[in-house]
C-alpha cells in the first residue's frame, strides 16, 4: 500500500498536479482522508525523501522539492552520426544504423519508480509496484493522492490556524541532507603499500588475512541445494551452434520482468541483451557508438576498470566532478558523445543522483545528443528506505542500463544484462556478433532457472538482511570516524586527513587486513582522501569487526 502512494504521489509531482514548493499535509493528516494507516503515509515520505522529491524545512513541514521538468519539448534524435543531425546510432566506421527521433517523453516509458502489477519487493522488495486507481481499505481511491492532498492539507491548516506542518519521515531527510554514498569495487591485484608475506602479528595469528578491499560479494550461502540444482540442470542444455548474441529468449523474459519488479525499469524482451556483466556490457556500448577520439565523461573518482574499457576503445576521457549527491551536472561539456554514471548509488562516494539533477542530466542528452551509460552495480542493496528506481525509467531514448549478477551472487557468474532502444539493442547485437563475443549458455541457464522458481528472489532477500548485520557492525566498529556511503551497496567510505590513507594502508596490511584507498579511484588529482571498505569479503561479522577495530585505532588522530 506504501509503494502504490508513493508511485501516486511521485506521478502528481512529476505531472505538476502538486508543485515544487507545495507543502504536504502530516502523515497523520493524510492517513485520515486516505483511510490508511499512518505507517504507509510515513513511509512513502520516507521513500520519496530518499529520492529527492520532497525536502524538509525546520519547524515548517515537508515540500515539494524543486523538481521543474526540463527538456520536455520535442526530443532531439539521439546516437547520431557526427553532427549532421541525422539520426541513428553511429558504428564505429560512421555508418548510420536506425535511430528513433521524437522519442516518448520522459517518464513515459516507466517513469522514475515505474508502476507495475505484482506486489511490493516480489524480488528484492524494491517497492516500485502499484497500479493507478487501487482502492484502500479506507475506501480513498490512492489515485487520488494529490486531491487527497489538497484535503488533508486544508484540514489540517483549518485545525492548526495555517500553522505549519510537522514533516513526516525526519529520519530520511536527515540522512539525504548529510549525503548517502556507496560502493563498488575494483578487484585489487596486491594490496596497497603491502608487499611479500604478512607478518606473524597478523591479526588472526596464523598468516590468513582480513579482506576489507570493495567489490567481492559475500559467498557464505551461495552453496544451497536450489544453487546446485539449477546448475545440475543447466549443464543438460545444448549448446547452439550458433548462439543468439542478444542472449537466449527465456533469460530475456525473465530479466526484463526482474528488472522492472526490482527497479522500475519497464521494458520488453526486446529491449534487453545478456551480457557477460557491466563491465562487458559498457564496451559493447563502446563499440558500437564510439569512434576513436570521441570524448566520453566518468564520474571522478569513479569506477577505473569503466575508464580502462572506454581508453581500450579509443575514447578521449573526460573527468566529470562528484560531490556528495553524485555526477555535477552542470560542469558537463557539451561535446561528449556518452557519459557514464552510476546514479542509484556514486562508486564510491555513494551519493544518489537528486531528482533535479536526474531531470537536468536527461535534458543535457538530449540537447547535446549523446547517450548516457547507467551502471547499476549494486542497486538491489539499500538499508534505508526501498531501492530506488533507476535512472533509464525517466527516459529510455537516452540511457543504456547496465545491470549484473556480480554482486548480488558472485562476478564469478559472467551474467548481466543491457537495456537500450530497440534499434540500438540490434546494432549491439550486430556488432557482438562481429567480434564473436557471447556469454556462455550455461551460466544464462542457470541464471534463468534462479530467476523462474523465485530462488534468486528469495537469496537477494536472505543477502540484503546479512549485508544489513554487516553493515551495522562496520559502523559500530567504525565509531567516531567520518563515514560516506552507509546507507546502501556492500562499502562505505572512511575520510581521512591528506596522507593518512597510504599510512593506514601499510599498516593495516602489517596486521593482515586489506584495504583499499580512495585516492586510487580518482582519474585527475585526489581532491580528498579515505579508505573504501569493503564488507562483502571478510569470512565473519567476527572478522569484519575485528578489522574495522583496527581501522579505527590506526586512523584515530
Amino acid at each position: 500500500m506504501s509503494a502504490q502512494l508513493t508511485a501516486q504521489l511521485r506521478a502528481a509531482m512529476r505531472e505538476g498536479r502538486l508543485l515544487a514548493g507545495e507543502r504536504l499535509p502530516s502523515s497523520r493528516s493524510l492517513a485520515g482522508v486516505l483511510g490508511v494507516s499512518r505507517t504507509v503515509v510515513t513511509e512513502a515520505y520516507e521513500q520519496l525523501y530518499a529520492e529527492g522529491w520532497l525536502e524538509g524545512r525546520h519547524g515548517s513541514g515537508t515540500f515539494v522539492s524543486n523538481i521543474a521538468a526540463e527538456g520536455a519539448g520535442p526530443a532531439r534524435a539521439v546516437g547520431g552520426v557526427g553532427g549532421s543531425g541525422a539520426a541513428g546510432v553511429r558504428s564505429p566506421g560512421g555508418v548510420g544504423v536506425g535511430g528513433t527521433a521524437g522519442a516518448a517523453a520522459a517518464g513515459s516509458v516507466g517513469g522514475l519508480g515505474a508502476t507495475a502489477a505484482r506486489g511490493v519487493g516480489s524480488v528484492g522488495g524494491a517497492g516500485t509496484t502499484g497500479a493507478t486507481g487501487v482502492t484502500s481499505p479506507g475506501g480513498a481511491d490512492a489515485g487520488g493522492a494529490a486531491e487527497a492532498v489538497a484535503g488533508a492539507t486544508a484540514a489540517s491548516d483549518a485545525a492548526a490556524g495555517g500553522a505549519g506542518i510537522r514533516a513526516a519521515g525526519v529520519a530520511a531527510a536527515a540522512a539525504l541532507a548529510a549525503d548517502e554514498p556507496g560502493q563498488r569495487g575494483d578487484d585489487l591485484e596486491q594490496w596497497s603499500g603491502a608487499g611479500g608475506a604478512f607478518p606473524a602479528g597478523s591479526l588472526l595469528g596464523d598468516g590468513k588475512v582480513i579482506d576489507l578491499r570493495p567489490g567481492a560479494a559475500w559467498l557464505g550461502e551461495l552453496d544451497t541445494a536450489a544453487w546446485r540444482r539449477a546448475w545440475r540442470l543447466a549443464a543438460t542444455v545444448t549448446p547452439a551452434a550458433r548462439p543468439d548474441p542478444h542472449g537466449l529468449p527465456g533469460l530475456r523474459a525473465l530479466l526484463a520482468d526482474y528488472a522492472r519488479r526490482s527497479r522500475g525499469v519497464a521494458c520488453t524482451p526486446e529491449r534487453l541483451l545478456v551480457t557477460r556483466g557491466s563491465t562487458n556490457g559498457l564496451d559493447l556500448l563502446a563499440s558500437t557508438v564510439l569512434r576513436p577520439g570521441d570524448r566520453v565523461g566518468v564520474e571522478d573518482p569513479g569506477y577505473g576498470k569503466a575508464r580502462s574499457v572506454l581508453a581500450a576503445r579509443g575514447a578521449e576521457l573526460v573527468p566529470c566532478p562528484v560531490d556528495e549527491h553524485g555526477l555535477i551536472v552542470e560542469d558537463l561539456p557539451d561535446d561528449l558523445r556518452l557519459v557514464c554514471t552510476t546514479p542509484s548509488h556514486q562508486y564510491p562516494l555513494g551519493g544518489v543522483l537528486p531528482v533535479p539533477r536526474r531531470q537536468a542530466l536527461l535534458a543535457w542528452a538530449r540537447r547535446t545528443g549523446a547517450l548516457i551509460a547507467e551502471d547499476d552495480y549494486d542497486g538491489e542493496f539499500r538499508y534505508d528506505v526501498a531501492p530506488l528506481p533507476a535512472l533509464y525509467g525517466l527516459d529510455p531514448e537516452v540511457v543504456v542500463y547496465l545491470g549484473t549478477t556480480a554482486k548480488i551472487l558472485t562476478s564469478d557468474v559472467g551474467v548481466g544484462w543491457l537495456i537500450a532502444r530497440p534499434d540500438l539493442v540490434e546494432a549491439i547485437a550486430r556488432r557482438r556478433a562481429e567480434f564473436n563475443d557471447r556469454t556462455a549458455v550455461v551460466p544464462q541457464e542457470a541464471i534463468r532457472l534462479l530467476l523462474e522458481r523465485g530462488d534468486l528472489a528469495r537469496y537477494i532477500r536472505r543477502m540484503r538482511a546479512e549485508y544489513a548485520r554487516r553493515r551495522a557492525v562496520v559502523a559500530e566498529a567504525l565509531d567516531g570516524l567520518t563515514l560516506l556511503g552507509d546507507t546502501a551497496g556492500l562499502h562505505v567510505v572512511v575520510l581521512l586527513p591528506q596522507d593518512e590513507s597510504e599510512r593506514v594502508t601499510k599498516e593495516a596490511a602489517q596486521r593482515g587486513v586489506l584495504l583499499d584507498t580512495l585516492e586510487r579511484h580518482f582519474m585527475g588529482p585526489p581532491r580528498f582522501a579515505g579508505l573504501v571498505i569493503g564488507y562483502g569479503s571478510a569470512a565473519t561479522t567476527r572478522e569484519l569487526r575485528a578489522g574495522c577495530t583496527l581501522v579505527r585505532e590506526l586512523a584515530a588522530p
